[in-house]
């Protein structure tokens, strides 16, 4: 299960908004446990993807970056998220093709009138549907 603050959906639901039609991402940062994370804080970070409006993708250095920053901060790496604006809000076939940190959350947003979040996580083979609770 994942632990979504309230200021942390409404704070991915805003970037995805801002950067529809093409997917926007980021970082999540709080605790990080195999069986409940809390995402405390997303960090947005530029999406470098060739073709932004069908797929994300975070520059390296730039995750290095944000992963220093928030570990300087106390907390963990909980997972990443990303938009689909034309949703669903559901891993693709090259999310799962592209997916490499085992054991985290994709926290994947459709924006919209009626926002929808999902979020899986990776197994190392495959994505899990996990529950997200809004607190």
């Amino acid at each position: 299960m994942i632990v979504l603050g309230s200021t942390v959906r409404e704070a991915i639901v805003d970037h995805a908004r801002e950067g529809a039609p093409a997917e926007v991402c980021g970082v999540l940062a709080g605790s990080h446990d195999r069986e409940e994370s809390r995402a405390e804080r997303a960090h947005r970070t530029p999406n470098v993807a060739p073709s932004p409006r069908v797929t994300y993708e975070i520059d390296p250095e730039v995750l290095f970056e944000t992963i220093d920053e928030i570990e300087s901060s106390g907390r963990e790496v909980v997972g990443f998220y990303h938009s689909h604006p034309d949703g669903p809000p559901r891993p693709s076939p090259t999310d799962e093709a592209r997916a490499t940190w085992e054991g985290y959350s994709y926290v994947i947003v459709e924006p919209g009138a009626d926002p929808r979040v999902g979020s899986w996580r990776w197994t190392g083979e495959t994505f899990e549907e996990e529950p997200i609770e809004t607190e």
